[in-house]
């Protein structure tokens, strides 16, 4: 009976903990969901990289927070499939800036207006335009 009781015990103590992910934090212990998560992420953002023609290097360097073996799996993998099935990468189009929210759009702008300058006054009619300073040989 003191047998069934203490073992009765230990299953209800790793049942209630094993879901428990403030444990985790608590003890400092890795948590098994949150690297199988960042494990997958990591392939995924591989298979992007390999899909877009972007270097395996390059991948590497634009998200330096996976690690390097997770998102070689997933570019091999994709290197694979796009090799068995002859599909060629899809190269992004968009340009750097171009998806921003509305509020970093605004920010810019205001930056951009700020740093312009002003432009030159229109010169008066029979007036002849000043020549360019000349460049010095210094």
């Amino acid at each position: 009976m003191n047998i069934l009781c203490r073992t009765g015990v230990v299953l209800l103590l790793a049942s209630s903990l094993a879901g428990c992910d403030p444990l985790y934090d608590l003890l400092e212990i890795p948590n098994p969901k949150e690297n199988a998560q960042k494990e997958s992420d990591a392939q995924a953002i591989g298979a992007a990289c390999r899909y877009s023609g972007r270097s395996l290097e390059d991948c590497y360097t634009l998200n330096p927070e996976y690690s390097k073996t997770d998102i070689y799996l997933g570019w091999r993998e994709m290197n694979g499939y796009m090799t068995d099935n002859d599909i060629q990468p899809v190269p992004s189009l968009l340009v750097p800036g171009a998806m921003m929210t509305p509020e970093a759009a605004a920010e810019r702008a205001a930056r951009d207006a700020e740093n312009a300058a002003p432009p030159p006054a229109p010169a008066a009619p029979g007036e002849a335009e000043a020549p360019p300073p000349a460049a010095s040989g210094d």
